[in-house]
Order: C-alpha cells, then sequence, then structure tokens
C-alpha cells in the first residue's frame, strides 16, 4: 500500500526526520488559509498523487505571493497528472499538500528497500539528490553509497554515520542525518513498510537538514497490525479493478488486454499469461482466487473480470490441491445462472475431484469451451476471441 507525501511526512517526524512546515488543503481557499498560517514569503503548492515525478508533469509549483498559492491551487485540483510512473491514464489530484518554501544549498538522496536477493534492508543513498534514483543509476553509478542491514542487530549508528561522512557532509550536518538515518529505519522496521525514499533531503542555507519529500509503501498482510497506517488507504489513486478485489479478498492485477483470466496461484497465473500471449492473445488481468476458493468467491470473481470493458473472453484455469474442482465448477455455474455472459468462456480443470467438476460443466447445458490442459486451454481462448470479435 502506497500513501500521500504528506503523510508520509507525519510518520517520519515522528521518528526524528525533520521536515518543513506545511497543511493539506482541498480548495484553493484552504491553500490560501494553509500558506497564511505557515507565514513567510515563499510556498510550495504540491499535488497529493501516488507517483514520483510530480514536478515534471507540473504537479508542484512554487509560489511568492497568496494568489498565487490559490491559483496554483485552482489549477492542480481536479487536474490529471500523467507522469511516467502514472501510465497514460494518470491519477486526478484530489488533496493538495501548501509547503514553506526553503533555501536549498545541496539535495542528497536517501533510500530504504527490501533486497529481497540479500534478504536484508538495503541503504541506498547519494550527494546527487533532486534526481530519480534509475537516473542517479544509470548517469552516475558511483555516487551511489550502500549498505546492508544485518536484521539480527538492526541498524547501527556507527552505519549510520558512515553514510553521512561519505556523503562528505560537515561536522554540522553530520548528527542531523544520522539522526534522520536511524529515524527511517525505525520507522521501516515498527511499520513493516517496503520502501521509504527522501528525495530530495537537502541542506539548508541556514543549517538545517529537510526532507522535502518523502514516500512511504506497506506491506499489504502486515496492514492488521497496523490500523493507523491501514486509515491512509487513499482508494481514489488505486486501480478500482484491484481496490474492488482487495476488499473482496482477492489478488487482482489489471493488465491491457482482453482476455480475462482467473486461476488458483500465483505461479499458474503467470504461467497462463504466458501462454496466451504464446497463444498469440493478450491478457486483462491477473486474478488469484487463492487455494480454499469456495463456490461464492469464484462467482465474486466472474463478476469483477466482467466489470472490466476490456475483456471479450475468459479462461478459467484451476489446478486443484486443497482446492476441489466440483467447488470451482460451481461456482461457474453459479455465476452464469446470476449474469448475462456475452462472451466466450473457456475452462480447464485439473486435480481434485476433477471427473466430478467437468460432469457439473458439462451437465449444466451452459455455453462453456472445455479444455484438457494449460495449452490447450489458451489456444482455445484465443481462438474464441478472435471468433467473437473477427480480429
Amino acid at each position: 500500500m502506497d500513501i500521500h507525501e504528506y503523510q508520509a511526512k507525519e510518520i517520519l517526524s515522528d521518528y526524528g526526520v525533520p521536515i518543513a512546515q506545511g497543511g493539506l488543503a482541498y480548495s484553493p481557499e484552504q491553500a490560501t488559509y494553509r500558506a497564511q498560517e505557515i507565514g513567510g514569503d515563499v510556498w510550495i503548492v504540491k499535488a497529493q498523487i501516488h507517483s514520483g515525478a510530480r514536478g515534471k508533469a507540473g504537479g508542484i509549483k512554487m509560489c511568492r505571493t497568496e494568489h498565487e498559492v490559490w491559483d496554483a491551487a485552482d489549477e492542480l485540483l481536479g487536474k490529471k497528472l500523467i507522469t511516467n510512473q502514472t501510465g497514460p491514464q494518470g491519477k486526478v489530484c484530489h488533496r493538495l499538500y501548501i509547503e514553506a518554501g526553503a533555501e536549498i544549498e545541496r539535495e542528497i538522496y536517501l533510500g530504504f528497500v527490501l533486497d529481497r536477493h540479500m534478504e536484508r534492508v538495503a541503504v541506498v543513498a547519494s550527494g546527487e539528490g533532486g534526481m530519480s534514483i534509475e537516473d542517479i543509476a544509470s548517469e552516475k553509478p558511483g555516487s551511489l553509497i550502500r549498505i546492508a542491514v544485518e536484521p539480527a542487530v538492526g541498524m547501527q549508528p556507527f552505519q549510520a554515520r558512515e553514510i553521512a561522512f561519505a556523503l562528505k557532509l560537515d561536522k554540522a550536518h553530520v548528527n542531523q542525518a544520522v539522526t534522520a538515518i536511524l529515524g527511517c529505519y525505525r520507522a521501516m522496521r515498527d511499520l513493516d513498510a517496503t520502501m521509504i525514499e527522501i528525495n530530495p533531503l537537502v541542506l539548508t542555507k541556514q543549517g538545517g537538514l529537510l526532507a522535502l519529500d518523502a514516500k512511504m509503501s506497506f506491506d499489504d498482510n502486515a496492514l492488521f497490525r497496523h490500523s493507523n497506517i491501514s486509515e491512509f488507504r487513499d482508494k481514489s489513486q488505486e486501480d478500482p479493478r484491484e481496490m474492488k478485489a482487495a476488499d473482496r479478498g482477492l489478488s487482482y492485477v489489471g493488465l491491457d488486454g482482453n482476455i480475462g483470466c482467473i486461476i488458483n496461484g500465483a505461479g499458474l497465473a503467470m504461467a497462463t499469461m504466458d501462454m496466451i500471449k504464446h497463444a498469440g492473445g493478450e491478457p486483462a488481468n491477473f486474478l488469484d482466487i487463492g487455494g480454499g476458493a469456495s463456490p461464492e468467491r469464484t462467482a465474486k470473481a466472474f463478476t469483477l473480470v466482467l466489470s472490466d470493458d476490456k475483456v471479450q473472453t475468459i479462461l478459467v484455469n484451476i489446478f486443484a490441491g486443497i482446492n476441489r474442482c466440483d467447488w470451482i465448477a460451481d461456482g461457474v455455474i453459479q455465476a452464469l445462472h446470476k449474469i448475462d455472459l456475452k462472451v466466450p468462456l473457456v475452462v480447464r480443470l485439473a486435480g481434485t475431484n476433477v471427473d466430478e467438476g467437468r460432469k457439473m460443466l458439462k451437465d449444466s447445458g451452459l455455453p462453456i469451451i472445455m479444455a484438457d490442459t494449460l495449452e490447450d486451454a489458451a489456444f482455445k481462448a484465443v481462438a474464441a476471441w478472435k471468433k467473437a470479435t473477427g480480429k
């Protein structure tokens, strides 16, 4: 789960990471009021969407008068911002963060991620802040500083000092940087975060250290331990299909194709999508109904897949172990009795109670195309799509 910049800053501030004074606004009037509260003569108006590269998309504006703050807020609220992370569909801005301007002397990149290869939290820092980590890695790889944290003991102060010294910070800033680095690590550990990124972490001309931007992502499977974090979820920033699936306990990832997939198990789902591509088709989604799918769960999966207007064929591919093929067949039949299915349906069942499941589908009298193997199912799904659409 991703959260907004202002939410990440609120969390990190509690762990000792210094941030500039700021406030949230949902209207131009509120934005102007926040600027008055903050004071000063320079304010930054920031669109709050779940994406980086907001500045390049026009989502961050520097204002020197309250009238400029009003105009910037009026322009950004309700605006669709398209970045290299949102894709062409973009994300709509519904809230703004108004922040005090800072006189920047130097920018630093600081990131914490889970390195799955090392099975450690990895700290990545660079003296070239303000750029995306991909650009830093490709343009100035020598500036990257990497440290792995031993999970048994956690991050130690000497490691934070090593990062501060490697960034060539002067003595006045080293202690501030150590506090910020250790605070970020504690936040990641305590809250089951999967990523923390501060870009840029700036040295100001007044001699201070400030996190001018912050991003955090969290492990969805651990949110039950952090109700205060789960409340930060902003459904307006999520794919509505994925959001609807998550609310119903299903794993769904929307894609750009036209063959909807209902599958149990992530490995089988990946193999099925590969086989659809091999057969000349394009999967419309990744939908894993899980190992213990009931008939009701299967019926919900059908409704979810068909909510995508791009779906022109459905492929159900189940290899039952914990599951049972007769349960899946019952769910398919229930779904087809409740909905008016206007697209071809291909079903492949294998595993526990496969004969009972296939018999139920054949005896149902419903227009179901049966398949025996994964390859057979994929090619039949693509053939059915071509026949139905004439493409």
